[in-house]
Parts: structure tokens; C-alpha cells; sequence
């Protein structure tokens, strides 16, 4: 390999999220037919706020925060997407996470668009009051800006349906009346979804399902590592484990842990709910050391789910797995895409594999307009057709056009909107 080469791949692995999403639209695009403004157009976020606010803590001390919204593209219906608590929340992250929301909602065909937030801070060092205000306060900050016809958040990293009611109860004050619909995760009494908790780690394994029904294999007997055990990795695992597949391999921020005999997820769950959320110290199962080697195990199916970056060119060469199902948001970069597509691995977009959160999150919208309530098997049987629908859609457009299944999905998705940006056209 060259020096021009290594130097040009390192450059390209040291993108931010926001260049690396940039960088997936325009593979995409180039493919597609799309007048040059309206490619422009949707490269660029509608609005980016950026708010900086004052929070009592519990000794009396008063802290800074700062917080971010972005409303990347509405063409297709109000802007969509999660808010997440952690120290690592940048603007060019939530710039990414928007603009990817809004192909996640065309590729899965919701009448929403993209939209995401964030607040700096380490959620694990404050206490449940000090979330409380700072959630409450970040609300106001940004109420003038979101509601529930122009920009609906919902859960995403470190938030819960806790949160989303803290967030409903602050945006209802201020309206004077309660308006359920301003965010989509809530508790199913203030008018959330059935089904909606689990619904970005079982949309994996539905999406993973048709994967190897297309390839001609069985569940059962297979095996998958999922990195990541939070909400989306636990409920992936679990449903992993419904369908018959042996889950040899789970991480998190703490540690990595494998079995090859199989790790009993529900167990797993039920310690760290015990130890802070961390699998730190789970005695059934072997320890690996350093945890990011968890992506390196030979498995079947393997299922980032954690943060963005994580199969890189570093590592890339040393998965061993036959497919990537995405969970996470960016986990993949560019240059490490390549090189498992060049190994003959599968890869299932992000936009495609963890979409099933924004499908139900839309139901839980559709129920809260028309003050219903969908029993749960309603909800998981709609969503398995709207994901099946999408999956089908993205391999069959793969094997047209002779790209891989993230490029796809892009021309699909990035077309929607740019067909209803430019029969909207321009105002004035």
C-alpha cells in the first residue's frame, strides 16, 4: 500500500460524524439524478440551536449546561428524532444524527423528517432531581422550537420514558394544557406506545431475519455478539435469543463478555440492573480484555449497538462475522465499509436495521392525534411490515444497481426526499 494511500485512508478515518454523514449522501447522490441545488439543500441543516443554561444542583451550586437541537430537512412531514444525555454531545454529532434521521424516516416511509438533540453532561453523576431540572430546563430553552406538529424528540442515549415525561409535563405547562403528542417514548399511561421501549432492538433482529432468510440460513443454531447493553443491545439480544440464535458475546462501557456456550441475556440484564447498569463483575461468563476486541469474535451476526466509530480501518480487517446488522448510529466508517464489503460481508445500514424506534414512535403519534391506544400485537405486527417492506426495498435496488445495501438504501431514501423537496419548491 502505498503512502498517499494510508495517508488518504487515515485522513478519512479521523472524519467527524457529520463529515462521514456528508460523505455517505454524497456516494449515494452521485448515483441519482438530482439538480444541483436541491443537492445542496439537502446537505444542509434547516437550523442548528445551540442553548446555554443555568442549573441548581443538589448542593446549591448553580451549573452550566449546554445543549443543542437540530432540525436538519422537513420536506416530508415535522422533524424527528431522539435526545440523548452524555458528555461526548457535540454539534456536529447531532448534525449527523439529524441528517440521518432524515433518511431513516424516508427510507421507512413515516411522514416525518430529521431532527436530533443533545445536552452536554454525565448523567451517571447526577442525581434523578438534578436530571429532572436540567431536562426540565433544556425544554424551555428549546420549546419555541419543537411541538407536535413542527419537531417531535424522543428517547435516544441515556433518556427514558422518564425523561419524554418530564419533557411532555414542561412543554404542557407552557401551552396550558397537555399536549401528549410533543414526544413519542413516553410511559403508557401519559400516552405512549406498546411496544415502543423495544422497538429499535427487535426492528434488528426482524431486519437480520430476512437478512438470512435471503441467504438461505435458519436461526437456530446460529451465533451473534451484540456490542452494546443498553435498551437497543438488551432488546436485540433478547429477541435474538426468541428466534433460536445463540448470543456468545455482549459489551459495554465497562467490560466485554463471552460464553461460547451461550450467555443467558435475561440474567445478564437482571446483574447489571443490580450493579448500575454494568456488566462489570458478571462471573458466568469470560471476561475479554480489551472490550472493543468483542467486534473481533467469530460469530455469525454481529450487532454494534453502541456509539457512532466503532468498525473502523483499525479493526475492520479483523471482523470475523458473516453479517453487520446496525443497531447503533454510525458505527461503520467509510473506509472500514469498504473493506468488509470487499471481505464479502453484509452489512445492513443503520438507517435501515435501527429504524424501528422513529416506525413505532410514529404509531405512538398517529395513536396520541386520535386519542387511541393500539394493543401491542397490533403495533409489533405493523411495525414487522413497514421494516420487511423497507428491507425488501434496499435488497432488491442492491442487486439492481450492484452496490452495497448503505448506498442503496441512501438512493432510496435521498430520492424521497429530494422528490418532495422539489415538488414543494421554494418559497417565495
Amino acid at each position: 500500500m502505498t503512502y498517499e494511500k494510508v495517508f488518504e485512508m487515515e485522513k478519512m478515518e479521523n472524519l467527524n460524524p457529520y463529515q462521514i454523514a456528508q460523505m455517505q449522501f454524497d456516494r449515494a447522490a452521485d448515483k441519482l439524478d438530482i439538480e444541483p441545488w436541491i443537492r445542496d439543500f439537502l446537505k444542509t441543516p434547516r437550523r442548528n440551536v445551540s442553548v446555554d443554561f443555568p442549573v441548581r444542583m443538589d448542593d446549591g451550586s448553580v451549573k452550566m449546561f449546554t445543549g443543542y437541537r437540530v432540525q436538519h430537512n422537513n420536506a416530508r412531514g415535522p422533524y424527528k428524532g431522539g435526545i440523548r444525555f452524555s458528555p461526548e454531545v457535540n454539534l456536529d454529532e447531532v448534525r449527523a444524527l439529524a441528517m440521518w434521521m432524515t433518511w431513516k424516516t424516508a427510507l421507512i416511509d413515516v411522514p416525518f423528517g430529521g431532527a436530533k438533540g443533545g445536552v452536554v453532561c454525565n448523567p451517571r453523576k447526577m442525581s434523578t432531581a438534578e436530571l429532572e431540572r436540567m431536562t426540565r430546563r433544556f425544554t424551555y430553552e428549546i420549546s419555541d422550537v419543537i411541538g407536535p406538529n413542527s419537531d417531535i424528540p424522543a428517547p435516544d442515549m441515556n433518556t427514558n420514558a422518564q425523561v419524554m415525561a418530564w419533557i411532555l409535563d414542561t412543554y404542557s405547562m407552557g401551552q396550558r394544557h397537555y399536549v401528549f403528542g410533543v414526544v413519542t417514548g413516553k410511559p403508557i399511561f401519559l400516552g405512549g406506545s406498546y411496544g415502543r421501549d423495544e422497538a429499535t432492538g427487535r426492528g434488528v433482529v426482524i431486519v437480520a431475519m430476512e437478512l438470512l432468510k435471503d441467504e438461505g440460513l435458519e436461526p437456530k443454531g446460529l451465533t451473534a455478539v451484540v456490542q452494546g447493553f443498553g435498551n437497543v443491545g438488551y432488546h436485540a439480544a433478547r429477541t435474538l435469543v426468541e428466534k433460536g440464535v445463540k448470543v456468545i458475546g455482549i459489551s459495554d462501557i465497562s467490560t466485554a463478555i463471552y460464553n461460547p456456550r451461550g450467555i443467558d441475556v435475561q440474567d445478564a440484564r437482571e446483574y447489571a440492573e443490580r450493579n448500575n447498569f454494568l456488566l462489570e463483575g458478571y462471573d458466568k461468563a469470560e471476561h475479554l480484555s480489551p472490550k472493543e476486541s468483542i467486534l473481533e469474535v467469530e460469530t455469525d451476526i454481529l450487532i454494534p449497538a453502541a456509539v457512532e466509530n466503532q468498525i473502523t480501518t483499525e479493526n475492520a480487517g479483523n471482523i470475523k462475522a458473516k453479517f453487520v446488522v446496525e443497531g447503533a448510529n454510525g458505527p461503520t466508517t467509510p473506509e472500514a465499509d469498504r473493506i468488509l464489503y470487499e471481505k464479502g460481508i453484509i452489512v445492513v445500514p443503520d438507517i435501515l436495521a435501527n429504524a424501528g424506534g422513529v416506525t413505532v414512535s410514529y404509531y405512538e403519534w398517529v395513536q396520541n392525534i386520535q386519542r387511541e391506544q393500539w394493543p401491542y400485537e397490533m403495533v409489533i405486527r405493523k411495525l414487522e411490515e413497514k421494516l420487511v417492506n423497507a428491507y425488501r426495498n434496499v435488497r432488491n435496488l442492491a442487486e439492481k444497481e450492484k452496490v452495497d445495501m448503505r448506498t442503496a438504501a441512501y438512493m432510496i431514501a435521498i430520492d424521497r426526499v429530494a422528490e418532495a423537496t422539489r415538488t414543494r419548491g421554494i418559497f417565495p
